[in-house]
């Protein structure tokens, strides 16, 4: 199966092979996958599990808002479908355990969360920006930061 994914993405590099190694490649085929990957989930929850309703919580008085619950049932799924496709076809060569790596990961992925929500309040509360033109910085300042982050850190290889 893996063999075939990988067939499959390389089927695409050669007009790429200009810009990017084969190895960034799929690490953006991954990501892109991954995040769009998100964005359906994130549909389908909010729309058709959730019904745009927000979630009252039986154990403790209040609720939590159906775009909050939405992304807190839809992150931990993203999450894992980020990882395999990172550890199966973009940084197989690691030799690091895989309860290493995961550990690794889930440490980058919360960073990445909260520097986005950093970068983009800034962005927006204190210059000004559109969120939308926000939103796009962030994601391809945090994408190109992580790919060293995980190409060094969870999935790194001793040389």
């Amino acid at each position: 199966m893996r063999k075939a994914v990988l067939r499959f993405i390389d089927f695409f590099y050669p007009p790429f092979s200009k810009w990017f190694s084969l190895h960034t490649f799929r690490y953006i085929v991954s990501g892109g996958t991954n995040t769009g990957s998100g964005i359906i989930l994130y549909f389908i929850i909010y729309n058709y599990v959730l019904h745009q309703q927000d979630v009252v919580l039986p154990f403790r008085p209040g609720m939590i808002t159906a775009p909050v619950a939405t992304l807190i049932i839809e992150a931990p799924i993203t999450f894992l479908i980020g990882f395999t496709l990172n550890k199966y076809l973009v940084f197989t060569k690691s030799d690091l355990k895989g309860r290493i790596q995961m550990f690794r990961y889930f440490i980058v992925v919360c960073t990445n969360l909260m520097l986005n929500f950093a970068m983009i309040k800034i962005m927006v509360e204190t210059f000004n920006f559109y969120p939308t033109i926000s939103k796009f910085i962030t994601t391809i300042v945090l994408a190109v930061a992580s790919y060293f982050i995980q190409t060094h850190f969870s999935f790194r290889v001793k040389k």
